[in-house]
């Protein structure tokens, strides 16, 4: 899952921090091995798009507990960046070894392949030597977005992760007032989905950003157990001590609550027929590839609550 409205409580490419900090135990275990894996590797400076959000966040931590050197690219912050001003882009990239893009609405927007061929030529330009880009699983014109700054990039090396549903998103993102509130409304029916904490997704791009051998790699990125939002929400209710259900909607029905929310109408309409996209069973299936790239296990989702919950997600 790319960045989008949905995704993000917080605006990644605007001011806001976010909510909640990493998991230590994890996400010291997965800077760990990172550090072991690329030792002695010069990272050189590295531009994190959409630096304040969810994903970026963390991986600006990570990146500097290694002591690699980060630019933490916003709309507002110290280093301008805005998916919507290429004016600028050009002056965050200059220097960079490497830069970490996670674009704003979504890869499978209209615009987006546009505004890929044009990051990749501006990124070769620069100098920069690696890109690795968030996309979304199962997302045939996010698809497209890729192959756009594959095509542009040159000699830059390009990898891309693809994410299943963020689990933070009960906790962070859009759904969270619906666990706080005891109903979350979304349009998936019964279809299971393979939740990826963010911790895992942050470890995966870091050691792509760092490490060696992942120069045109395609890591699809789940969690270890598929759950329907039902059965998600039953989790969620355990660890946070209250019932918590899900309650199905139609596609139209959801983009009618997203605007009753603040999001534009066309955003909205096309968020909806995302979902319906995703949420048709063939993103169902779990993959082992966060194990592979970080030798270790993706964390569980009832482990995800569990840790949400003890951080006072849910305190609201």
């Amino acid at each position: 899952m790319t960045e989008n409205a949905f995704t993000r409580r917080d605006n990644d490419n605007g001011s806001g921090s976010g909510s909640g900090d990493s998991n230590g135990e994890d996400g010291g275990r997965g800077v760990g091995r990172m550090t072991e894996r690329g030792a002695g590797m010069d990272a050189g400076t590295v531009l994190v798009t959409s630096g304040t959000g969810k994903t970026g966040r963390r991986v600006v931590e990570r990146l500097t507990a290694l002591g690699v050197p980060v630019r933490s690219g916003s709309r507002t912050g110290d280093v301008p960046f805005d998916w919507q001003d290429a004016s600028g882009w050009a002056a965050a990239l200059r220097g960079a070894r490497a830069a970490y893009v996670a674009y704003y609405p979504d890869l499978a927007a209209p615009g987006a392949a546009e505004a890929m061929a044009a990051f990749g030529r501006t990124a070769e330009a620069c100098g920069v030597r690696r890109v690795v880009l968030l996309s979304g699983r199962g997302e045939p014109q996010a698809v497209v977005a890729e192959e756009a700054l594959r095509g542009a990039a040159g000699t830059v090396e390009v990898t891309v992760v693809r994410s299943a549903f963020f689990a933070q998103n009960f906790s962070e993102g859009a759904l969270l007032d619906g666990v706080l509130g005891g109903e979350v409304a979304f349009p998936a029916g019964t279809t299971a989905e393979p939740f990826l904490d963010l911790d895992d997704l942050a470890d995966v791009v870091v050691a792509a950003l760092t490490g060696e051998g992942h120069a045109g790699a395609v890591y699809e990125l789940t969690g270890p157990r598929s759950l329907t939002f039902a059965e998600a929400a039953e989790e969620l209710g355990r660890a946070a001590g209250r019932p918590v259900r899900y309650v199905p909607v139609t596609g139209p029905g959801y983009a009618s609550l997203l605007e009753e929310f603040g999001v534009s109408g066309p955003e909205a309409e096309f968020l909806a027929e995302l979902f319906a996209t995703l949420l048709d069973g063939h993103n169902t299936a779990t993959t082992d590839e966060v194990k592979r790239v970080l030798g270790r296990e993706p964390k569980d989702f009832s482990v995800f609550a569990r840790e949400a919950a003890g951080d006072g997600a849910w305190h609201g």
